[in-house]
């Protein structure tokens, strides 16, 4: 800031230095451009003024810009990547093993619930076990007994009704264990478990988990629920108009609203054919790519999508500033006295520059001196003119412009203004040659 204050002081006491030296025809110029609320289309400084100023130049150059596409849009996750984690049984929780923000792999479990109807479940199914055993002791007894008919059908019937009952509820008991997540065979009868573990059916990230230690649970309780971030993507917004741009596969850039300085990558993989309700808007999807930290589901994004390449005339972005309003660039404006410097070196030294420097600043100073006395003073004249050589002003001049595409640090430009072939811009400083302009605007009045 230090740096930018001691520069416009520079500034400001070039403009009250130049102003003392103008001739009246121009100083009446400058007021007249005044009365009318405008700021001077063009300013002078010398070289030592633009080497301290920092003022760089450069042509208006041809590049290669990728054009854009601005467009809103949401993060969304499919809901097949998605889960609410429920038990299957009903009970009391009695441990939460995770937090919003938790990242779970499938299988992990989440929470622990107990209850006592659990140990009766067991307990039923340890004592199953020895009672198929008699069962298929009394099947074989009677199918002897049949053999030899010494014993009833209806006797051996029973038995086979018996077996197949009791097996069938055996396997029935330990589904039902095993979906309580104990393995059936581990079971003995003291060895029977009074708590299940709740497991996550999908790897992802906890988004919530409403509810707490001591909350009864049941089939339509949700413990938590879970997102899959992997497969993240993205739905824009885009116009009807802007439709044709878009294509499969194409590269989106986009940056999260409330977190606007990381930018994210996203490839489209699937244009919308319907307006969403009745806006003309249509939904554009693309999956995002690489670093997804940061990101979750129902977030707000802007993204900017990359068109075609063109050629376009374009500068520094810096090198456009802004003004009530309008974008301006600073050319060099070449005067004849700078033409013929270019084509002859020597000219800043010659005599006739010096007698002409001469004569114009006796006639600033020398108000009504005989010529005589002019004459005396032709070496000292000379000389000033020959100093003049070495501060060499530079005029610039202001064009407004329209901005087009930006892209890598430029900005296409369209000049409102016919501006020479081959004119140098100013590419670093044009906000102080801004403030040079600006300032002699607001300040002539004081002349």
């Amino acid at each position: 800031m230090k740096k930018t204050a001691i520069l416009l002081s520079i500034i400001s006491a070039t403009f009250f230095a130049a102003c003392g030296n103008k001739p009246a025809a121009e100083e009446e110029a400058h007021h007249h451009h005044e009365e009318h609320g405008e700021f001077p289309t063009t300013t002078t400084l010398t070289e030592e003024q633009v080497t301290t100023i920092g003022i760089e130049m450069g042509p208006i150059e041809q590049k290669q810009l990728t054009a854009s596409l601005k467009a809103n849009g949401m993060l969304k996750v499919p809901n097949q990547n998605k889960a609410s984690i429920n038990t299957v049984y009903s009970g009391i929780i009695h441990s939460l093993l995770v937090e919003p923000g938790t990242k779970v792999t499938k299988g992990q479990t989440v929470a622990i619930i107990k209850n006592p109807d659990f140990v009766r479940l067991q307990e039923e199914y340890v004592s199953i076990a020895p009672q198929i055993v008699l069962a298929e002791q009394e099947h074989q007894r009677q199918q002897q007994l049949n053999a030899g008919n010494a014993g009833a059908l209806k006797n051996l019937q029973a038995a086979e009704a018996n077996l197949r009952s009791l097996r069938t509820r055996k396997e029935a008991l330990e589904a039902q264990i095993r979906m309580m997540g104990i393995n059936p065979a581990s079971l003995s009868s003291g060895n029977l478990v009074s708590v299940i573990s709740v497991k996550t059916p999908i790897s992802g990230v906890i988004s919530s988990v409403p509810v707490k230690m001591g909350t009864y649970v049941d089939l339509s309780t949700t413990i938590a629920e879970v997102v899959d971030n992997s497969y993240l993507h993205l739905d824009l917004f885009v116009y009807e108009k802007d439709l044709p741009k878009l294509k499969n596969n194409q590269l989106i850039h986009f940056t999260v609203t409330n977190n606007p300085g990381k930018e994210y990558d996203a490839q489209i993989f699937s244009l919308g054919s319907s307006f969403e309700g009745e806006s003309k808007a249509v939904s554009v999807h693309a999956r995002v790519k690489g670093d997804k930290s940061g990101l979750i589901d129902g977030m707000n994004v802007t993204a900017i999508i990359s068109l075609e390449q063109a050629t376009v005339p374009a500068v520094p972005t810096d090198a456009i500033v802004t003004y009530q309003g309008q974008d301006y660039i600073f050319i060099q404006k070449m005067s004849d006295h700078d033409h013929d410097h270019e084509h002859n070196p020597d000219s800043a030294h010659s005599h006739d520059h010096g007698h002409d420097h001469k004569h114009n600043h006796d006639n600033d100073h020398n108000h009504g001196h005989a010529h005589p006395h002019s004459e005396q003073n032709t070496g000292h004249r000379h000389d000033h003119g020959g100093n003049h050589s070495h501060t060499h002003e530079i005029t610039f001049e202001r064009i407004p412009v329209a901005k087009g595409t930006s892209d890598i640090g430029y900005t296409e430009i369209t000049p409102l203004k016919k501006i020479p072939a081959n004119a140098k811009i100013v590419t670093k400083g044009a906000f102080f040659v801004l403030a040079t302009m600006t300032n002699s605007g607001e300040e002539g009045h004081s002349h």
